[in-house]
């Protein structure tokens, strides 16, 4: 009797999800076959369904008659590896996410499974139902979409009958492009007997014959066969008819850059800080032995050429190395500079590739055909093997953190995976977290610095200009006399200017017009929330509301009103303004298209522009030697949010923005408009001190108990009936107060500032506490009745969550 073999199956069930694997029997078939990490097609009640193998057993402790046999293996070879499996146990752990979904998050989307029913008939049925709706054949694909109401009627009834039955199969989505290739012969006597045979005339048919006869039994594209050898489509016919090569379809894999042309450069020299950070890294790397670097370098000190230095050192041991960059906005020109070292050893993962380009990225990397590999927050996922180091360029970016579920932090992840390789990760970033800067302080980093501007280049000046005189003077206006004078200077001498539009998000927030007074709730001292339909402005924190005031509760004026603008608003002055002014405007309507972004950076790259006006998108990461002015249109709207991250935020993006001037010989100037210009995150950011706002701001969050001293957990849930959400939470909350420890605060229930989205209303607690993993017990406790229970509430857990909008 052939002992069984048994699989441990996360399935793919959408409700009552859980981490707990299910047990089946795998057949004989295929138990040479089976790895963990393949997807596997399983009966799950009536129905079948995905599931991903995670590890396989020669006993189990449950009856062979109770347990159901794997019905089809999907996949060859594995798609995900060891290191993966594990990684997404870890993360279902630490985002209180279900293990499935961290599976399906891992593989491209088209690597997800699709569920077809199909349709079967087993008794009689009608002329019409067979001929028009089955074609002929026994069974159908049912595709509600293409099917009439009377059809779908029709097709419900015979089934009722029990003249067709409905099953579901599970499918591959994935599709592998291929194009036309030609395998030459290799039988040398045909060729050399065809050669003699041929007329003098036939000189196309001799230069191919003599071709095939250079390169037997190798295959050749069509396409660069007929680039090397000037052979017509009809000659190739005929060497096909008389045997000389055969027709074949062979894949060819999507390349998202196949139209960029990159120029190979060489490695610069670097200076002492840089050599001595090199060094630091490639030493960990060379003993093999796990250390997050902090390398905190001012602008354009020349953190990538470090990046690009210590991946070439570990690329050359035969290593593979991962570089992330947070938005795909940077990863245009990022790729360019990875490719231009690498070549063709780069891949890149991002969510602008479509389906098909990304999984043949997808699938170079799993093959090893690629040791680099660049790309968004997904990319750390790339199922590279034998790692020898990760980037995380600009590690301080929120776009890191994915916000729906799973909620996952890419630099965590990144983390997880260096300790797993036991290799070196680089966190850069010209304004570090102020949780990463404080792990350095603690030496769990290891801090690096670069304290001057590569090639000699000097940080450009930063001019504050107050906008509350600006506005008591005249017109309401985006552009002040100072801003408007330097843009005239910056056109006539035919520099470049960038000018950045701080978007507001959601939130909307009042603010004194003659003093820059934002209200805030004396209980959290945050920016208190606008509430048009009630009159009120909210603390989304802690719940304390009052009215609207009509008066500046600092300087007693009345001008106190909404402030926000648009990037759309902003152009049109520009243009009345500067009408002969060139501009490109970035934002999220004007890069929609594929590859649209790309374009734009390159035209105002080739200088076919004056002015990149903005949002957020540019002020990162972008390399433009004749921009030497950059304006910010609103430099305090970011401080109005109700976010305890608020003035951090503002201070990176005004320090990132202010380093794309002056990045070559020319100098730099940036000039910052505000209604706040006391406030320290924008004065830090006028001197580039970071280690002043760092110091400052740790004495507000230390004051506060907010992080880095408390870890923050946020739960939130929505219900289409507000006071069903509210009761709900306030049972929450009462729950979590009776089981948690004394010193664990709990702030909460409260309406979210976005309180209703899709006709469902959301309520939020935040939790915050000391030791990381304490509360995951009881988190995890709470995540499992609440899908237990039948009352509609949905409910979710983030753990440190970078927004509480």
């Amino acid at each position: 009797m052939t002992k069984m073999q048994y699989a441990q199956i996360i399935v793919d069930v959408p409700t009552m999800q859980t981490n707990q694997p299910y047990t089946y029997i795998v057949p004989d078939a295929v138990r040479e076959t089976l790895k963990p990490g393949m997807r596997v097609d399983v009966p799950f009640g009536h129905r079948h369904v995905m599931g991903f193998v995670v590890g396989l057993h020669e006993t189990t402790e449950l009856e062979d008659e109770k347990l159901r046999f794997i019905a089809r293996v999907l996949d060859l070879s594995p798609v995900l590896n060891t290191e993966l499996l594990n990684l997404s146990n870890y993360l279902a752990q630490e985002t209180f996410a279900f293990r499935i979904s961290i599976l399906q998050m891992m593989l491209p989307n088209a690597l997800k499974a699709n569920y077809e029913r199909v349709l079967k008939i087993v008794d009689e049925v009608d002329d019409d139902t067979r001929d028009r709706l089955f074609k002929g054949l026994d069974d159908m694909i049912y595709r509600a979409r293409e099917l009439s109401e009377v059809d779908i009627a029709k097709l419900a009834q015979l089934q009722r009958e029990h003249r067709i039955t409905a099953s579901v199969n599970v499918t591959n989505r994935a599709k592998i492009k291929t194009q036309t290739a030609y395998r030459f012969t290799d039988e040398i006597d045909l060729l050399e007997n065809e050669s003699q045979s041929l007329r003098a005339s036939a000189k196309k048919q001799k230069i191919l014959l003599s071709f095939i006869m250079g390169h037997l039994g190798e295959t050749w594209v069509k396409k660069e066969l007929q680039e090397i050898i000037t052979v017509s489509d009809a000659t190739l016919n005929q060497a096909v008819s008389k045997n000389w090569l055969e027709k074949v379809r062979v894949e060819q894999l999507r390349d998202p850059f196949s139209a960029t042309r990159v120029a190979p450069t060489q490695p610069l020299a670097l200076n002492e800080e840089q050599q001595t950070a090199f060094e630091r890294i490639v030493s960990s790397a060379d003993s093999m032995r796990y250390q997050p670097f902090l390398l905190e370098g001012i602008t354009g000190s020349g953190k990538t050429e470090v990046y690009l230095q210590a991946a070439q050192h570990v690329f050359n041991k035969g290593k593979t190395v991962l570089f992330l960059v947070p938005e795909i906005a940077l990863t245009p020109q990022m790729v360019r500079r990875v490719k231009s070292r690498f070549g063709t050893q780069t891949a890149v993962l991002h969510s602008g590739l479509s389906d098909g380009e990304r999984y043949d990225e997808w699938r170079r990397i799993e093959r090893g055909d690629v040791k680099i590999v660049v790309g968004a927050r997904s990319a750390v996922f790339a199922p590279l093997d034998n790692i020898g180091l990760i980037i995380v360029d600009e590690e301080h970016e929120t776009s890191y953190k994915q916000s729906d579920n799973p909620r996952y932090n890419a630099r965590d992840v990144a983390l997880w995976r260096g300790a797993y390789y036991q290799i070196p990760v680089i966190l850069g970033s010209a304004t570090p977290s102020l949780e990463s800067r404080a792990r350095a302080q603690r030496g769990v980093y290891e801090l690096l610095r670069l304290t001057h501007r590569a090639g000699g280049a000097k940080l450009p000046v930063v001019e504050i200009v107050d906008m509350t005189t600006m506005i008591a003077d005249g017109p309401e206006t985006n552009f002040s006399k100072q801003l408007k004078d330097k843009l005239t200077d910056r056109l006539n001498r035919q520099e470049q200017s960038v000018l950045m539009l701080n978007r507001r998000g959601f939130s909307s927030f009042v603010m004194c017009r003659d003093c820059g007074y934002v209200p805030r709730d004396p209980n959290c001292n945050l920016a208190m929330t606008l509430h048009m339909d009630s009159r009120t402005l909210k603390c989304h924190y802690c719940g304390h509301e009052e009215p609207i005031p009509t008066k500046c509760a600092q300087c007693g004026s009345s001008r106190i009103r909404y402030y926000g603008t648009g990037t759309e608003k902003v152009e049109t002055e520009l243009h009345q303004l500067f009408p002969d002014a060139r501009v490109i405007r970035m934002d999220q309507d004007t890069t929609r298209k594929k590859g649209q972004m790309d374009r734009m950076l390159q035209k105002f790259g080739n200088h076919e522009a004056d002015i990149l006006l903005g949002t957020q998108m540019i002020a990162k990461g972008l390399d433009f030697p004749d921009v030497t002015l950059v304006g910010v249109l609103n430099a305090d709207t970011a401080l109005g949010l109700p976010d305890f991250h608020a003035s951090e935020r503002t201070f990176q993006l005004l320090t990132q923005v202010s380093g794309r001037a002056g990045r070559s010989k020319k100098l730099g100037e940036v000039l910052v408009q505000t209604f706040n210009p006391q406030h320290y995150a924008i004065t830090y950011a006028q001197h580039h001190d970071y280690e002043g706002f760092y110091q400052q701001e740790m004495a507000v969050r230390h004051a506060g108990n907010y992080a880095p001293y408390y870890y923050t957990v946020q739960i939130q849930a929505s219900h289409s009936e507000e006071n069903e959400t509210a009761k709900q939470m306030i049972q929450v909350a009462r729950w979590l107060r009776l089981h948690s420890d004394e010193h664990v605060i709990i702030l909460g229930p409260s309406p979210k500032p976005i309180a209703k989205l899709r006709n469902r209303y959301y309520f939020q607690i935040i939790l915050k506490f000391k030791q990381r993993h304490e509360m995951d017990n009881l988190l995890t406790e709470l995540q499992n009745r609440a899908q237990k229970a039948k009352n509609g509430l949905q409910l979710t857990i983030d753990r440190e969550p970078i927004s509480f909008m």
